[in-house]
């Protein structure tokens, strides 16, 4: 069984040979990554420094990785009104989409590792980026109509811009992404959720589910109270769920239906510079005794930190070498 056939075996409900890795900071040299997410420059330009497509200017911070935020006090939108003169969609005859596949393909060994698609960052976060947190959250609550007609006209470019994705890649996972929520709670509430986002995340995601593509779910926070939701747009992968929700009970809930791929927590101890190797070993022991039994766990080793802070990369591989020891014949073993 390749990397990818055991991998996917989880994100469709079935029970794994060994835990899968996904890992984009570290991979071990004899072993293929299990997947890898394709990410088009459409969707990603600016979000290392520099404008996005609609204009909204991000910086980049060492401290972060290198990813950016919008740069603050420097927001597009100021009135949800004036959207139609301000948010503009670039032409989907500009993209030649077998040629983007296939240089975003041609590195990737399509026996071994599944092709993941990525997309935009989602409708809320767009809404949030556009015109900052205040004022997004703000108009969210006050003109919801004004919102959901501008998601509405965004989500006519990028839905038709994910089939023709969808046909020229032939991606093995359908990717969607929305950060809706914080540690705490949900920056918004079900029904703001199911009235104003989830519609684009179901127009969104509507071509992979008839294609009978699994859907991957980022969202990160406390926010578990959607899940049932998620089901509706196909998703059978949720990354990355944070320890913020109660995923023991949600595992006990669901089973394998919906695959946790990472199960961290922003106190784990190899998110630290200066944790020590016993300590971020330990770490990794205790995620996969506690998540891995039963199936339905992706481990991921992500290790985001300053880019001049020696002990990231030192981190990831401790990471991964206690993986490849204690976790990856977990299965065999218990």
């Amino acid at each position: 069984m390749t990397e990818k056939e055991n991998y996917m075996r989880v994100v469709t409900g079935e029970m794994p040979e060994w835990i899968p890795l996904d890992s984009f900071a570290y991979n071990p040299p004899e072993f293929p990554h299990a997947v890898r997410g394709i990410m088009q420059e459409i969707y990603f330009r600016g979000h290392f420094g520099g404008k996005d497509l609609f204009g909204v200017e991000f910086t980049a911070t060492s401290s972060t990785g290198g990813f950016a935020l919008p740069t603050p006090n420097k927001f597009i939108l100021k009135d949800i009104h004036d959207w139609p003169k301000i948010i503009k969609v670039p032409d989907i005859n500009d993209f030649n989409f077998e040629e983007m596949a296939r240089k975003d393909l041609a590195s990737i060994d399509r026996s071994q590792t599944a092709v993941e698609m990525n997309t935009h960052t989602g409708y809320f976060q767009f809404l949030m980026e556009f015109m900052g947190f205040s004022e997004g959250l703000f108009t969210l609550a006050c003109y919801p109509d004004e919102c959901y007609d501008l998601f509405s006209y965004m989500a006519d470019f990028f839905d038709e811009f994910a089939r023709r994705s969808i046909d020229a890649y032939r991606p093995d996972i359908f990717a969607i992404f929305d950060d809706v929520a914080s540690a705490q709670n949900t920056f918004i509430s079900h029904d703001m959720y199911v009235n104003i986002i989830k519609p684009f995340q179901l127009r969104q995601t509507e071509y992979a589910r008839k294609l009978g593509i699994p859907v991957d779910m980022h969202c990160c926070g406390k926010c578990e109270s959607f899940i049932d939701d998620w089901f509706d747009l196909g998703v059978t992968c949720w990354n990355p769920p944070q320890e913020m929700n109660d995923l023991l009970g949600i595992k006990a809930k669901y089973g394998r239906r919906l695959a946790l791929s990472g199960c961290n927590s922003p106190k784990d101890a190899y998110n630290f510079s200066h944790a020590t190797e016993e300590e971020v070993r330990a770490c990794v022991r205790e995620k996969i005794d506690k998540y891995a039994p039963g199936g339905g766990f992706i481990f991921r080793c992500n290790v985001l930190g300053d880019r001049n802070d020696p002990t990231v990369a030192q981190r990831s591989k401790w990471i991964v070498d206690e993986y490849m020891q204690y976790g990856r014949d977990y299965y065999a073993k218990h």
